[in-house]
């Protein structure tokens, strides 16, 4: 039974729950390091990041029981000189991007939790306040992941043709300083146009080896990883592509990259990385039994099929546009079931 009526805190006999204030909320938006996301239960894992700490408990999404895995957030930097390691990879822009998710899951399990008890006022508060989470995460991917690149590239050709009108009227009153100046922002505008258009084409034609859940292990650094997160072309910025030398890598920054889970055991100081598709490589055998850590792992799987693989949320699937796996059907010689 609800005992509070305030929109920031539903209480019930199991468990609370606390939702960051729109105050809150509006000031994080502006600095998304200092987001604290606040699941109610028992089970509780701490994470901290960017100066600041998430605590995660298990309901509304306890589907592992057993999951007791603590992990610390500890970016040594490398420190040996040019020779990178493991650290290389970490992002802290991964790591709030799943916290988003995992905030925007909090906000609607809340709102039918609400609807539940009949709180039908909180529950359009709540609704309310989702749909704000909402909006402004699609316009931080849209930046991100290159739905912004194309609507940035029609803007710059129209400014080139402007350009390229305010050029031949330069010439012809000879006016050639002003001619000079501006053929040199056509050709800077022209650079910036075909990259834009790169991009976004790069996300319509989008083809990835690897898939939501599946688990695989790095080529370099060895250590056993789950896929979480995919983008068809690199999305850091460009110190955090310098610190992992990502213009030397084979196919350098137009090649997916992945958010993957690391298994804490191997790496408890990574916990996730964003990693190239020429990095991960499929494991030789693949042992149903490994046993893979990770703190985020109950909420974003619903758990591990007959291979091995973790089978991502619909939440998870419906956010990177992705289908849902299907293993395929074995039968033995007899035509019987494998």
């Amino acid at each position: 039974m609800v005992q509070s009526t305030s929109i920031n805190t539903l209480v019930t006999s199991r468990s609370s729950v606390v939702c960051v204030s729109n105050d809150e909320w509006r000031r994080n938006l502006g600095q998304t390091r200092e987001t604290r996301v606040v699941f109610g239960a028992r089970r509780k894992c701490f994470c901290p990041f960017g100066g600041r700490s998430a605590y995660f408990t298990g309901l509304p999404f306890n589907r592992s029981k057993s999951l007791r895995a603590q992990a610390g957030w500890l970016f040594k930097g490398n420190d040996k000189g040019s020779e990178l390691d493991a650290s290389c990879e970490h992002s802290e822009s991964v790591n709030e991007d799943i916290l988003m998710f995992f905030f925007e899951l909090d906000l609607a399990t809340r709102v039918q939790y609400a609807l539940n008890v009949e709180q039908y006022e909180i529950a359009q508060q709540l609704r309310n306040k989702l749909t704000e989470v909402e909006s402004e995460v699609i316009k931080l991917q849209e930046i991100r992941r290159g739905s912004a690149s194309k609507s940035e590239a029609q803007d710059m050709a129209i400014r080139i043709l402007r350009l390229r009108a305010d050029l031949q009227n330069a010439i012809e009153s000879e006016n050639y300083n002003l001619a000079a100046e501006l053929r040199d922002k056509i050709s800077k505008l022209e650079a910036k146009s075909l990259a834009a258009s790169v991009k976004a084409q790069a996300y319509e034609n989008s083809h990835y080896a690897y898939r939501l859940g599946q688990k695989l292990k790095h080529k370099i650094f060895g250590y056993q990883a789950v896929i979480c997160g995919m983008d068809p072309v690199c999305c850091e910025s460009k110190s955090w592509m310098d610190g992992a030398n990502v213009e030397k890598l084979t196919r350098g920054p137009d090649q997916p990259f992945y958010q993957v889970l690391v298994n804490v055991q191997e790496d408890p100081n990574l916990l996730v990385a964003y990693v190239p598709e020429e990095n991960l490589v499929v494991p030789d055998k693949q042992d149903t039994k490994d046993k893979f850590d990770h703190p985020y792992a109950s909420f974003l799987f619903y758990g591990m099929d007959s291979a091995g693989d973790f089978i991502p949320i619909k939440q998870l699937r419906d956010k990177y546009n992705q289908p849902r796996h299907e293993l395929p059907y074995n039968q033995d010689e007899d035509g019987k079931d494998a």
